[in-house]
C-alpha cells in the first residue's frame, strides 16, 4: 500500500484498544469485530459522501474515459492495492470493459509491452508515493497513454503525473495502530466497483452478455436458458381434456413430477393438476370425475428463451415446484424445481 500515517497522526481519530472487556455477553472477538465493521462502513460512507461532493466529477470524467478507449483498463499497484487492482481488473472484465492486471514492480522487468497506446491505465496507490511506479509513470507519460490515479493523496508523486486522480477520502484503517490496510483496501474495491457497475450500466450491458464471460459454476447455470432445463417430450405428463382423474393420477405417477398438464385439441395447456390439487379435492368419487373439475385453470407457464434466474424467481414468487415451458400457446416442456437442485441452480 505504501506509507501508513503514524498511529501517532494527531489527524486521524483515536482508536479504542484491540480487546476491551465484553459487556454482557459479548465475546471481546466479537466486540472487536463490531469495531472493525464500523471503521469500515465509516469509509463506504465518507466515500459516498466524496462522490456526492467533489469527488463526483472526476469519477464521471473516469468513465468516460474508459469507455471511450479503443483498448483496454491496465490496472496496476503494489502490496495490498496491487491485491485490489487483481479483483477491480477481474469485475471490469467480467462486466464487458477488457481489462487486466500488470504488477507495478514487474512492469519495469519487460510488462510494460503488454500496455498499448490505445489502453487506459489505472494505478492504485493509497499514499501515492511508490517508487516502483516510476517505470510505469514514465512509460505513461512517454507514449500518452491516459492514467488515472486513484490516490488518497492529488498532490502525491502518482496524482501529479496521473491524467485524472479519484481522491479517496481519508479514513482510518480498523487496525488499531491504524497501519494494516484495512479501510483503505475496502475503499479502493468499493471505488472499482463503482466504476465497473457505471461502465455496465452506461452501456447497457445485459445478463446475456454476462452470460458470455460467466459459463461455469453456478452463476453459469444461472445464466442459462429454460429450454436448457427443461423435460420435453414423452417426459412430460399430458392428458387432455375430459380424461378421467384416474388417468391423470396414473399419468402422474408414471411421471414422477408430481403434476399433470392438461391440454385441449389443439396442445394448448389450459390448466394443470398437482398434488395439492389432489389434497384439495379428496373425496369420494375423485377418481371417476373429469379433470376439467379439479384443474387449475390458466397455469403460469415460461417461455424456453426464459433465462433460468428468471425462472427461478417465478418458481420462489408463486411458490410452485413445476413450470410449464410454452411456445405459441402449445406446451414444449415442463421445468421442475428437482432437476434444478440437481443441476446446481436452485
Amino acid at each position: 500500500m505504501g506509507e501508513r500515517p503514524s498511529s501517532l497522526d494527531p489527524t486521524m481519530p483515536s482508536s479504542k484498544p484491540l480487546m476491551t472487556q465484553s459487556s454482557g455477553s459479548i465475546p471481546d472477538s466479537v466486540e472487536s469485530a463490531l469495531r472493525t465493521l464500523e471503521t469500515e462502513s465509516g469509509g463506504i460512507n465518507a466515500l459516498a459522501a466524496a462522490l456526492r461532493g467533489p469527488l463526483g466529477e472526476p469519477f464521471a470524467k473516469a468513465v468516460e474515459l474508459i469507455r471511450n478507449a479503443k483498448g483496454r483498463v491496465i490496472v496496476t499497484g503494489l502490496g495490498k492495492s496491487g491485491h485490489m487492482g487483481r479483483k477491480i481488473a477481474a469485475t471490469l472484465a467480467s462486466t464487458g470493459t477488457p481489462s487486466f492486471f500488470v504488477h507495478a514492480a514487474e512492469a519495469g522487468h519487460g510488462d510494460l509491452g503488454m500496455i498499448t497506446p490505445d489502453d487506459v491505465i489505472m494505478a492504485l496507490s493509497w499514499s501515492g508515493e511508490q517508487p516502483e511506479m516510476k517505470n510505469l509513470v514514465n512509460y505513461s507519460a512517454r507514449f500518452a497513454i491516459p492514467m488515472i490515479a486513484v490516490t488518497s493523496n492529488a498532490s502525491s508523486s502518482l496524482g501529479q503525473a496521473a491524467d485524472l486522480v479519484i481522491e479517496l477520502p481519508k479514513a482510518r484503517e480498523a487496525c488499531p495502530h491504524n497501519l494494516a490496510p484495512t479501510t483503505s483496501t475496502l475503499m479502493q474495491a468499493a471505488i472499482g466497483d463503482a466504476l465497473a457497475i457505471a461502465l455496465l450500466e452506461g452501456r447497457g450491458f445485459t445478463a446475456l452478455e454476462f452470460a458470455h464471460f460467466h459459463p461455469g459454476g453456478k452463476l453459469g447455470a444461472m445464466l442459462k436458458f429454460v429450454r436448457d432445463y427443461m423435460r420435453t417430450g414423452a417426459e412430460i405428463p399430458l392428458k387432455p381434456l375430459g380424461t378421467e382423474m384416474s388417468e391423470a393420477v396414473v399419468e402422474m405417477s408414471a411421471k414422477g413430477l408430481g403434476c399433470v398438464c392438461i391440454v385441449n385439441d389443439a396442445g394448448e395447456a389450459v390448466g394443470i393438476i398437482t398434488d395439492g390439487d389432489l389434497r384439495r379435492h379428496m373425496r369420494p368419487d375423485l377418481l371417476t370425475v373429469t379433470v376439467d373439475e379439479i384443474m387449475t385453470k390458466q397455469p403460469k407457464t415460461v417461455p424456453p428463451s426464459m433465462l433460468a434466474t428468471e425462472m427461478i424467481e417465478v418458481l420462489n414468487t408463486r411458490k410452485i415446484t413445476s413450470l410449464l415451458v410454452t411456445e405459441a400457446g402449445k406446451v414444449v416442456g415442463i421445468v421442475h424445481l428437482h432437476d434444478l437442485l440437481r443441476a446446481g441452480v436452485a
